[in-house]
């Protein structure tokens, strides 16, 4: 079997493996009705779009199936993050101790699904929203800003998001 042919099944098994697994987490149910057809919609949903959720120039197994035990830790991580940030946002907005900016900087993760999610993070984290990403340029709104310079804003805006996403992804 040629390579490109090997790969192409690849992307189309990962794909369906997500959709699957996003197809239980929407229904919440195990019976067997429920997986088979979750399983057929999913391949055929794979066989059609599979081209658009895994690029074909993204052949790192590792950046494509995350290390679960540090998903889990990130998400932890993620949740902590977000509550302590609204209390911050909240004091500082009571206060009237604002100073909003718009921060750009780059992220050293590899893989675009990690920059995503790393996006996404950095969204769902109180005080903080991303305007724009292209590769590894991210374009932030953060709502106390603390520092003008770029590099600086970046460590703080990402703070441990990105060491996370790194052990998830490698």
């Amino acid at each position: 079997m040629h390579i490109s042919t090997t790969w192409k099944l690849v992307r189309i098994a990962l794909t369906t493996l997500y959709l699957m697994i996003g197809w239980v987490l929407f229904t919440g149910t195990l019976t067997l009705s429920s997986l088979l057809s979750g399983a057929g919609f999913s391949l055929v949903i794979a066989l059609l779009t599979y081209s658009i959720f895994i690029d074909e120039n993204e052949a790192h197994r590792r950046s494509l199936l995350p290390r679960v035990h540090w998903l889990l830790v990130f998400m932890l991580v993620l949740v902590y993050k977000m509550y302590i940030a609204s209390f911050e946002v909240l004091l500082n907005v009571i206060r009237g101790n604002i100073n909003p900016r718009i921060v750009h900087f780059r992220t050293a993760l590899k893989s675009d699904v990690a920059r995503v999610i790393l996006a996404n993070a950095i969204t769902l984290t109180p005080g903080t929203m991303t305007l724009n990403i292209d590769d590894d340029h991210l374009i932030v709104h953060w709502l106390d800003a603390k520092t003008l310079h770029s590099k600086y804003a970046g460590e703080l805006i990402k703070g441990e998001f990105e060491d996370l996403l790194k052990r998830v992804f490698i």
